[in-house]
């Protein structure tokens, strides 16, 4: 599968927007700066995208599917503005002690992913700002990558997870990236 499609995988609240609360209002979603143009060089370089996200405000009685659904409808209108094409979103909308495959760090988002889209994940880079993130590319062979936006900067501090990279927003992950394809890492099993 290597000559396959490589993919990033990205968390959402903390990595590609502003975290905030339990998001539940699309007007309340705020890009953090430069994550357009370092997307869009993502499908510049040929990388497929995706978000994978806890919505544990769901098992929570917070806000409903269709409220996540407007703000990922608002999140691929945002992220279209500036180029960039979202492949797929994923989300778990489970809590913390339900049991299910596909809260981080489990894998199932992923293995949804893969299934609709074909892609091999131990060739792809999952960039996060939770150590759940890193836990979760561990799990299915990616290369993580946390950044010090959202709670980025705690989780390093807290120094439970082991990323390949630590950086200090999605920015400055792919540009690790595209350095990181351009001297071959992350090409062989890693």
């Amino acid at each position: 599968m290597s000559a396959a499609r490589r993919f990033v995988l990205l968390d959402r609240d903390g990595t590609i927007n502003v975290e905030r609360n339990y998001l539940s209002d699309p007007n309340q979603l705020e890009l953090y700066p430069g994550v357009g143009p370092a997307l869009r060089r993502l499908g510049q370089l040929g990388f497929g995208i995706v978000v994978l996200t806890n919505q544990s405000g769901v098992a929570r009685g917070y806000f409903d599917l269709a409220t996540v659904a407007r703000v990922h409808a608002r999140l691929r209108e945002m992220l279209a503005a500036e180029g960039v094409a979202v492949d797929g979103i994923y989300l778990c909308p489970h809590g913390p002690d339900d049991d299910c495959a596909c809260r981080k760090p489990l894998p199932g988002m992923v293995e949804q992913a893969v299934a609709e889209l074909g892609f091999d994940p131990g060739q792809a880079f999952l960039i996060g700002d939770k150590a759940v993130d890193v836990e979760l590319a561990r799990a299915v062979g990616a290369i993580g990558i946390l950044v010090r936006t959202g709670w980025g900067a705690k989780a390093e501090r807290e120094g439970k997870c082991v990323p390949a990279a630590i950086v200090d927003d999605l920015p400055a992950a792919v540009a690790w990236i595209e350095r990181s394809v351009d001297t071959g890492y992350g090409t062989e099993n890693h």
